[in-house]
């Protein structure tokens, strides 16, 4: 039963037809852009950062479109499954994982250091999208589909801010409400949390690491320590100031070459293409990543499935979210809280996590009018 329900009746021709080439095309470009990017970081060599993220692609491109000829239905099948093997994951990471910088978040695959918190971003979204797929409409906001929605946000939430993440868990559950809020839960209830949030935030400060204080008081005065934790923040204003209208091209960003920018290949990588490629190459960047967004919410308009609509609206929000966080925290909009640009950023965990993602939104569009009972 659960195999021929799985089963595609499309052909592979009119799998390849379903694909959403513009979003593919939007991917390969990423991929494209983000390679040259990383030969930059090593100074114009192929070098580890280089050949890693250009391998690293090679396999999860592939993989995204491998993904994408699944069933929605087997993605709605295997999203509980899913959450809880990540879960899972998130406990061992917390206990036996890979320590690092003061944090203890990854599991060493050996091919990869695994960060389970990456995935998650994509496994809450999945998961809740299940639920309130299978949920009647007049249950959304009773007391008893409230508990369960706050049960699958929390618990990753408050394991990652464990690792300690909190920048991870701060996105985890902005991909999780996302879908809640989607779903109909009433919208006073985001008030009261938020009223609730604001209220406890002097609190809860004196729970932060001393680090993430740290960050907030660098955010509020970065020139409070400029040889210190301002450093970074200020180096990468500088970076991008200097790129000016139209940059200073290919491989002479100064910023970059003579190493003030520290960490230049992870999370401030948009730093380095801005001052290469200026505001217009900055802007052509953000483009790419707009066209992105409305492919995938364009996907969930299109779908008959329930399932996929809150999956697709739900990760093209997440997509919206991680690129906001992460150009505002380059530009000091927004304390530093550890947020990769997707595809842009050097690592592995954030690379897969974001093709898993692609790959079921491809499979939602591969699958549009495929109706989930």
């Amino acid at each position: 039963m659960l195999q021929s329900s799985l089963n595609s009746q499309l052909s592979f021709f009119q799998k390849l037809r379903n694909l959403d080439y513009i979003l593919i095309m939007c991917i390969l470009l990423l991929g494209f852009i983000s390679s040259l990017s990383m030969y930059s970081t090593d100074g114009g060599e192929f070098l580890f950062h280089t050949k890693s993220h250009i391998l690293k692609f090679l396999i999860f491109f592939p993989m995204m479109i491998l993904l994408s000829f699944f069933n929605i239905k087997f993605w709605h099948f295997f999203s509980y499954i899913f959450y809880l093997i990540i879960l899972i994951s998130l406990v061992w990471a917390s206990m036996y994982g890979v320590k690092a910088s003061g944090s203890q978040r990854w599991i060493n695959l050996y091919f990869i250091n695994l960060q389970p918190s990456e995935l998650m971003k994509v496994a809450i979204i999945a998961c809740l999208a299940k639920y309130y797929h299978r949920i009647q409409l007049n249950k959304i906001n009773s007391l008893q589909g409230i508990l369960i929605s706050c049960v699958i946000l929390i618990l990753p939430v408050m394991i990652v801010i464990s690792q300690p993440d909190l920048g991870t868990a701060i996105l985890i559950a902005l991909s999780g409400l996302v879908v809640v809020w989607l779903a109909g839960l009433n919208i006073k209830y985001f008030i009261y949390s938020f009223i609730t949030l604001l209220i406890s935030l002097p609190f809860a400060i004196a729970f932060l690491k001393p680090y993430q204080k740290t960050r907030v008081l660098t955010f509020l005065d970065p020139d409070r320590d400029p040889l210190g934790a301002g450093y970074q923040i200020i180096q990468s204003k500088i970076a991008i100031g200097s790129g000016g209208l139209t940059g200073k091209g290919f491989l002479k960003g100064t910023q970059s070459y003579l190493e003030f920018l520290p960490e230049k290949h992870t999370d401030f990588i948009y730093t380095l293409f801005a001052e290469e490629h200026g505001l217009i190459g900055a802007l052509f960047l953000l483009l790419i990543y707009v066209i992105i967004i409305y492919r995938v919410i364009r996907v969930g308009y299109i779908s008959k499935s329930y399932f996929a609509k809150l999956f697709c609206y739900g990760y093209g929000s997440a997509i919206f979210f991680y690129v906001v966080v992460n150009m505002a925290m380059v530009l000091g909009l927004l304390p530093i809280v550890g947020s990769p640009l997707p595809i842009m950023s050097y690592g592995g965990s954030s690379m897969l996590a974001t093709m898993i993602g692609f790959g079921i939104v491809m499979s939602a569009k591969i699958h549009h009018k495929q109706l989930i009972a």
